[in-house]
């Protein structure tokens, strides 16, 4: 189920919010500052491609600098990224074959605010990588 869910999301939402997230981490890749948050951007575009039967858990090792690339991110690229998968989700949501593409666009709003300090694992196991 997980598979048919993944290609019907591939076709309808994720290649084009993996294609803004490229685009995001691309730009952010242009300074040295910005190479943490564009390999940030690059980690959820898989995600974005690929969202069923994976999710994002929090990392035990994340700090204080996370904290504050969280909020760097915010502003540079994360609202206009969480903002796409809004904008996706209310539309999919829509019909009845799009409710579940929908919810996964919602799922991925948080971790398109704030990807620093999350790992992205599979669902069997979310909370052996902790």
């Amino acid at each position: 189920m997980k598979t048919l869910l993944n290609l019907i999301w591939l076709i309808f939402s994720g290649i084009w919010m993996a294609i803004l997230y490229l685009l995001a981490g691309l730009l952010l890749c242009v300074t040295i500052i910005g190479i943490p948050f564009g390999i940030a951007a690059w980690r959820i575009a898989g995600f974005a491609l690929w969202p069923f039967g994976r999710t994002a858990v929090p990392r035990r090792d994340a700090g204080a600098p996370s904290c504050v690339g969280n909020v760097l991110w915010l502003v540079l690229a994360g609202w206009w990224l969480a903002l796409g998968h809004l904008v996706t989700g209310v539309v999919l949501c829509v019909t009845i074959i799009g409710i579940p593409l929908g919810l996964a666009n919602f799922k991925l709003i948080p971790i398109s605010l704030a990807p620093l300090g999350h790992e992205i694992v599979p669902t069997d196991q979310p909370f052996a990588h902790r």
